[in-house]
């Protein structure tokens, strides 16, 4: 099969866009021919090293996580699919090696649900990993409750659109913090815009004066003492990019495959309760690009790399 691969550790010079050997299908996994999958910042991260710690990398390492396809086989041991669905998956096993950047992906099917009919592939790709992180966080981290003020930073990206739109689902109030040219994207989604920069905080407290009851951080940095300096007393912190979010009383997350949370995520999306906005599409071939626009960390939505599509057969 055609793949993009990495054999050592660094920039996005090192993805190769080349032939790969087909993925086994073991007994609990379903083979998947990927129609797309989404870019999401871990996927740079890993590439440089940055998960080594906890991650093992066997090398050459297929990248990506996010995908979205056609079931070709499922393995002897799975009921929940049959050849000709439409899943999506976020695919992260506890090693660096199989990922989705391929024509096929060997799924555990313990990471899949099916595709929302109401979504395009490229809209399906961009919802499992971005939307799985922003449901754990929102409702098993956070624990937020209807009524209560939840600021989002970087509300425009992939995991910050969704954040806000599954708050406000929730019944809370969402203060989402964007670059100006974003606030009317944030104001279609049901939050609050604030703009990024010197004095956010005292933006920040103009809008929630007792403070905000929880505060959801995804880019870390000089953010995670702001958003600690304007929660209330027993607000609740959490952060998916930073871990000196221990040092404010906050928690640090990282989002876990869960079948059932992804079916749920699915059904919201099927009735229009969350949307997926795609900002750029790469074909697969030129998944060095959309990693390196994906590092600028300026996008509007999601980052997607589509694969070539000719016939479901394996």
């Amino acid at each position: 099969m055609k793949a993009i691969s990495y054999s050592a550790y660094g920039g996005a010079d090192r993805l190769e866009y080349g032939e790969r050997p087909d993925p086994k299908v073991g007994p609990d996994t379903v083979l998947v021919k990927v129609r797309a999958a989404a870019v999401n910042p871990v996927d740079w991260k890993a590439r440089e090293g940055h998960l080594d710690s906890g991650l093992e990398a066997v090398f050459p390492v297929i990248p990506g996580w996010d995908v979205s396809g056609v079931v070709v086989q499922p393995g002897v041991a799975v009921d929940e699919f049959a050849v000709g669905d439409e899943v999506i998956g976020y695919v992260r096993e506890d090693f660096l090696c199989r990922g989705t950047f391929a024509e096929y992906v060997a799924a555990p099917v313990r990471t899949l649900a099916r595709k929302p009919l109401s979504l395009s592939f490229e809209e399906a790709a961009g919802l499992p990993l971005a939307g799985l992180t922003a449901y754990q966080v929102l409702h098993r981290t956070l624990r937020i409750q209807e009524g209560e003020t939840v600021l989002v930073h970087a509300a425009a990206g992939g995991v910050g659109s969704l954040a806000v739109q599954l708050a406000r689902h929730a019944g809370a109030r969402v203060i989402g913090t964007a670059s100006e040219r974003n606030h009317d994207y944030v104001r279609q989604l049901g939050g609050e815009p604030v703009a990024y920069g010197d004095g956010l905080a005292d933006r920040l407290r103009a809008l929630a004066p007792d403070g905000v009851d929880a505060a959801f951080d995804t880019v870390g940095g000089e953010a995670l003492r702001v958003l600690a300096d304007v929660l209330k007393p027993g607000g609740r912190l959490a952060s998916i990019a930073d871990g000196e979010v221990f040092s404010y009383g906050g928690r640090y997350a990282f989002v876990r495959p869960d079948a059932t949370d992804l079916a749920h995520l699915a059904a919201l999306a099927e009735q229009g309760i969350v949307t997926v906005h795609v900002d750029r599409v790469f074909p697969l071939e030129r998944a060095a690009d959309a990693h390196r626009l994906s590092e600028q960390g300026r996008t509007h939505g999601k980052i997607v790399v589509t694969v070539p599509w000719d016939t479901p057969d394996a």
